[in-house]
């Protein structure tokens, strides 16, 4: 039988994980217990089976986990002692926006802009393309060493550690105890790290073919072809993800290394964690007899 394909993320003194059915977060409490909140997984895919086709379902899956994420982080937030109230609705739809509008200054409008400089070495417009793309890159490298040598992140990053251990000991069919999960690995090539390096090398062969017109038209249109540009990279990370070719282990092999950054070997207790919140989402047919069972309410 083929298994449920799950996937997670850290989130503070946390994990989140998503199977076929359910999203479960588990959160160690300040008083050292695990918080476990379990929601069913509704997506507009469902609705409409045409979301589920390929470089159509990159765009949806996007857009649902970056909700899903940020409501994971406010439970958490909350269980951890960090907030006193989850986000509403209103505020989860604002901090998105936000997010993007950063995002679209700091890879979008910054690379773009300053690839204008190049213009003295030449106007041919694949070469400019290509420089802004790399300076994309770079700026998106130096996000990452930055964001991983910051010391509150530190623990978070242990926890996306926990997050891989967890999914590769549950894909390998072991038993998931903390001894099992912490003998695998912290990387993982379905990552969300590996996505979006994916992202940036894609967009530069996507935006490559677009000419030089004036910057704001350049602007628009790349934000207007993310869509695009996400589609062809989750394909690529998805078929990376199930296959054994050494070729294709070769391809992604930069975007495991740079999990080096933003992942950390993870305390038993945050493995602890993570196993909590996997048994969670799995198919009851998936679940080890005689374990005891995460609760779920909600």
């Amino acid at each position: 039988m083929k298994k449920a394909r799950v996937g997670g993320q850290a989130v503070i003194e946390g994990v989140m994980m998503r199977g076929p059915k359910l999203r479960a977060t588990a959160v160690r409490d300040p008083q050292g217990k695990i918080q476990v909140e379990c929601q069913p997984v509704h997506s507009i895919a469902d609705r409409f089976p045409l979301l589920k086709k390929p470089f159509l379902r990159g765009t949806v899956a996007l857009i649902e986990s970056l909700v899903m994420g940020i409501q994971s982080l406010s439970y958490s937030a909350k269980m951890a002692g960090e907030e006193e109230e989850q986000l509403t609705d209103r505020e989860i739809a604002s901090t998105i926006l936000i997010a993007l509008v950063l995002a679209s200054i700091l890879f979008i409008a910054i690379p773009t802009g300053a690839a204008r400089l190049f213009h003295t070495i030449t106007g041919d417009p694949y070469f400019l393309n290509i420089m802004e793309g790399l300076l994309r890159l770079a700026i998106f490298l130096g996000y990452i060493t930055a964001i991983s040598r910051m010391k509150g992140i530190h623990r978070v990053f242990q926890y996306h550690g926990a997050e891989h251990k967890t999914i590769h000991c549950f894909e390998a069919g072991e038993e998931l105890t903390v001894e099992n999960v912490q003998k695998y690995s912290r990387l993982h090539p379905r990552c969300g790290t590996n996505f979006l390096l994916i992202v940036m090398i894609v967009s530069i062969f996507v935006f490559a073919f677009l000419g030089w017109p004036s910057l704001w038209e350049r602007i628009v249109s790349r934000i207007l072809l993310l869509p695009v540009v996400a589609g062809i990279s989750f394909e690529i990370i998805r078929y990376a993800g199930e296959s054994d070719s050494p070729f294709v282990a070769q391809l992604i092999a930069p975007g495991l290394c740079l999990q080096y950054l933003t992942t950390r070997p993870p305390e038993d207790d945050m493995v602890e964690v993570a196993i909590a919140s996997l048994k969670a989402v799995l198919p009851e047919e998936e679940k080890e007899t005689g374990e005891e069972r995460a609760l779920c309410a909600g």
